[in-house]
């Protein structure tokens, strides 16, 4: 066949490829139909009292249970509040996705929100995920002329377009922000609470969260923002203690979601899925005095407090507290010990409430309910919406033995409560809305564009017995591997297995031929750095280098960071700006590492203050009265610069038979990204590109190795680094704390590429350092890129087929959106930036620029 057919069929694949991901989405990720319009009271309703007229609604971004509840908790004041009754605790069960625009939507709504709204909540520009046809709580109170304020988190604003008298909102991902975020909310506060003219006000602070994504929930910044929230909270209930026109607030505290313990969260790790939640009230210290004891420990898990309570409970809770109906499409149920403000006729009249607005969903899903009649034994129903009838039934039966005798109010209460939660589980966990055509056409196109890959990918085969078999043996296990939910989340052992595997398998081929040994050397480094950061789930908070070693001991982090700059300053020093002459290519050099290693130092020392040594406190105190936004853009500006200087000045004295000069051009492009990529990483993990640059440099040594042998070296260390940095196929594993680097707002490609570089910093380098390996073969075979593009297009499209006929076959797993959802986001990702843009983008142009090279 010949290159230009091949390149043609390339070409085609990897277009198909992402329209059957699209595809695929489109039926996988439908959102799910609800009721219009808004729920009222029936006409001939028995109005019940209602114990408040307004509500304040405080959000605290990821505030995880033991951040209000525990002994190291520093919202002192509100453990007062609950001691003495005034406020009553819970942990709120937050399902997965745990991100904060399906959180808001569960606690407005009541509903179970699309997995879809976990792309949605990214896309800040969005608008397709308003509520302003969905019934909610907020809705209820404008239908009865009420007036709602609202401050902080902007995604209320697009949830709820309209609806608010008043507002200020502020972007929820700038999350280098822990100060003038929360300012921006508090600055409004003394005046609304002298007000008379609202009716709710929601507040959602953004700062905590910030924290948590930058430093981990054990940071420093931590327990002074739990002051300042507590601060919050005396401010606002002293005002609804002294206040006449507040003396019937509602003072709602919750957390949309939490944390894990490197501080993300999407996930379903127990700390991403216990927010706290508390009701508060003057009023409460008189029905429920006493309180209960706080600060106190957990029940059973690390984050088990009090009662635990769906998150979607807040619903039916606040429409029996406010006086509304119960929004349409709510799956709460309202929370039994609230019940307690009310008499024994009104406990069972809000509960029959809750009970019929559940009963219209479950009719509308399964329009044969009740037809089976009801069983002596509900539980041994043969079908979930039988055992819904019989326990309706028997709540009716009971309902009306109260109402006839006026006995046995709690037995009524019981079943009504029973049905309300058993109907919670059911609707809670039924099927999606999938629309298997599209999915299973998404799945056709996909495997019509493997098939092609496969078809350019064979006739281009090497003599290379060991990639021939290889190569095939782990992209097949790879793909079988995606039906398992364990392996799933515990990827990261497979790539470090099969990297184990193959640097063995390389050694054992050619340990009589000069440059096995290097392999021995790799073997021993990828060691060292697998043990860099726990990831997965299982022992994600076990030891490693990065926690329990380098946090401990800063000057030896600082000696390897200092290292990785040095080797990139003397690579650019020595070839970057070769046309300007040697004394201002050292200093342009110079300029170019400085901002990048000053960037890092200012960075560190706002965000991790305690990994800045003693001895480095003078550095840092000559640049805090520098901007980080400065020093970040000086750095990306002079980065771009060098890249700028090479085309026009390198590359344009380049020619076919220049191969030093037009090698030099893509080496010094790989080096300067290298810039852009210690920018982007974490500071622990900055050692980490150290090591794989001895890593390339042993590569070169190999020269017994194949082309192809090198194109899958650099695809196993593209997937074995990921997991290195800390990568996991799980939303909460998504390191957002360099997403604003140089970015003065939020800008949507910016930061889309800003966070994609952040979380892709390894396969970003062995991409462009798999195509400066191969550059010297493209003079012995002019077939050697071309090859190297197929077999990473095949790679990609079997494991995008897998994954898709995954969550087909799996799509009513227990994990289907915890394990399986995440993972073909994830995949998504892989194939749009990490193959699409780097591996073909990036890797073409540097190809291009390193053509007939010959040497690394």
């Amino acid at each position: 066949m010949k290159a230009a057919n091949s390149w043609l069929l390339i070409a085609v694949v990897n277009v198909l490829l992402p329209i059957g991901i699209v595809i695929f989405a489109k039926g996988f990720f439908p959102y799910k139909p609800v009721f219009p319009g808004l729920a009222v009271f029936d006409a001939s309703a028995e109005t019940l009292p209602a114990p408040f007229n307004k509500v304040v609604f405080m959000v605290v971004d990821a505030l995880r249970s033991d951040f209000v509840f525990s002994e190291s908790s520093a919202f002192h004041f509100t453990q007062s509040l609950i001691a003495s009754g005034s406020a009553i605790p819970f942990t709120a069960h937050a399902t997965s996705p745990t991100i904060t625009m399906p959180r808001v939507k569960a606690l407005t709504t009541g509903s179970i929100p699309s997995f879809l709204d976990v792309i949605l909540n990214f896309a800040e520009s969005d608008t397709s995920s308003t509520l302003a046809n969905q019934d909610n709580w907020l809705a209820q109170i404008k239908q009865r002329g009420g007036n709602i304020i609202m401050y902080g988190d902007d995604t209320w604003l697009k949830l709820f377009p309209g609806v608010f008298g008043r507002s200020d909102g502020t972007s929820s991902f700038f999350v280098s922000d822990f100060t003038e975020v929360d300012n921006n909310v508090t600055r409004h506060i003394d005046d609304e609470l002298v007000k008379n003219d609202w009716d709710g006000m929601v507040m959602h602070y953004l700062g905590l969260d910030h924290i948590g994504h930058k430093a981990g929930p054990r940071s420093p910044y931590m327990l002074p923002k739990q002051r300042e929230m507590d601060g919050i909270v005396r401010k606002i209930y002293t005002a609804i203690e002294s206040q006449p026109h507040l003396e019937s607030t509602l003072f709602v505290l919750a957390g949309d979601h939490g944390m894990n313990d490197a501080g993300n969260h999407g996930g379903s790790a127990p700390g991403e899925t216990s927010p706290a939640l508390l009701l508060m009230s003057p009023k409460f210290g008189k029905s429920f005095p006493g309180g209960v004891e706080c600060p106190t420990l957990p029940k059973e898990g690390e984050f088990d407090f009090y009662t635990t309570v769906e998150q979607s409970d807040v619903v039916p809770t606040l429409a029996g507290l406010l006086g509304f109906p119960v929004p349409k499409n709510n799956l709460g149920v309202f929370i039994p010990s609230l019940l307690e403000l009310w008499d024994a006729g009104d406990r069972v009249e809000l509960m029959l409430r809750n009970s019929q607005q559940l009963l219209a969903i479950v009719r509308a899903a399964y329009p044969d309910f009740g037809s089976k009649g009801v069983l002596d034994d509900c539980s041994a129903a043969s079908a979930d919406v039988d055992e819904l009838a019989c326990w309706w039934g028997k709540a009716l039966a009971s309902n009306k033995h109260w109402l006839d005798s006026g006995v046995d109010h709690a037995v009524t209460l019981g079943l009504l409560y029973k049905f309300s939660t058993r109907c919670q589980d059911f609707l809670s966990v039924a099927a999606s809305n999938y629309n298997l055509n599209w999915m299973s056409a998404g799945i056709a196109v996909t495997f019509s564009a493997l098939m092609l890959s496969v078809f350019s990918f064979v006739p281009l085969l090497e003599s290379s017995k060991l990639a021939n078999v290889f190569f095939p043996a782990i992209t097949l296990a790879y793909g079988i591997m995606m039906f398992a939910s364990s392996y799933v989340e515990e990827e990261h052992h497979f790539w470090y297995w099969v990297a184990s595997g193959w640097f063995i398998a390389i050694y054992i081929k050619g340990h009589r031929k000069v440059g096995t040994l290097p392999s021995l050397g790799v073997l021993i480094l990828l060691r060292v750095a697998r043990r860099w950061n726990q990831t997965g789930q299982k022992h994600a908070g076990a030891s490693d280098i990065s926690k329990d070693f380098l946090q401990k001991h800063p000057d030896v982090l600082w000696m390897l960071v200092i290292a990785t700059y040095s080797i990139v300053f003397f690579r650019l020093s020595t070839r970057a700006f070769r046309w300007a002459g040697r004394e201002v290519a050292f200093i342009l050099s110079f300029a170019t590492m400085a901002s990048a290693l000053g960037f890092k130092f200012a960075f560190a020392a706002q965000d991790t203050p305690e990994l800045i040594p003693v001895d480095l406190i003078p550095v840092v105190k000559l640049m805090e009265d520098i901007p980080l936004l400065n020093l970040a853009q000086a750095t990306f500006g002079a980065a771009f610069f060098g890249v700028v200087y090479t085309i026009f000045f390198e590359l344009r004295h380049s020619t076919p038979y220049n191969d030093l000069m037009s090698l030099n051009a893509a080496v010094v492009f790989k080096d300067l990204l290298t810039v852009f990529l210690l920018t982007q990483t974490r500071l622990v993990n900055v050692p980490l590109l150290f090591l794989f640059q001895i890593v390339a440099w042993l590569l070169t040594a190999m020269r017994h190795l194949s082309a192809t042998e090198l194109t899958l070296s650099t695809l196993i260390l593209s997937h074995f680094s990921f997991f290195a940095f800390g990568g996991a196929n799980a939303i909460s594993s998504v390191d957002l704390s360099n997403a604003y680097n140089g970015v003065s707002g939020y800008n949507v490609v910016a930061v889309a590429l800003l966070t994609f570089t952040s979380n892709w910093i390894g396969p970003i380098y062995w991409s462009c350092v798999g195509v400066i390996l191969l550059a010297k073969r493209r003079i012995l075979d002019e077939k050697v890129y071309l090859r190297h593009a197929a077999v990473l297009s095949t790679f990609h499209c079997v494991a995008v087929v897998f994954v898709m006929v995954a969550c087909t076959v799996l799509r009513t797993h227990l994990f289907i959106w915890t394990v399986f959802s995440p993972k073909f986001l994830y995949s998504m990702a892989w194939v749009v930036g990490g193959h699409l843009l780097v591996n073909l983008g990036l890797g073409g142009a540097m190809a291009g620029a390193g053509k007939r090279s010959l040497v690394f």
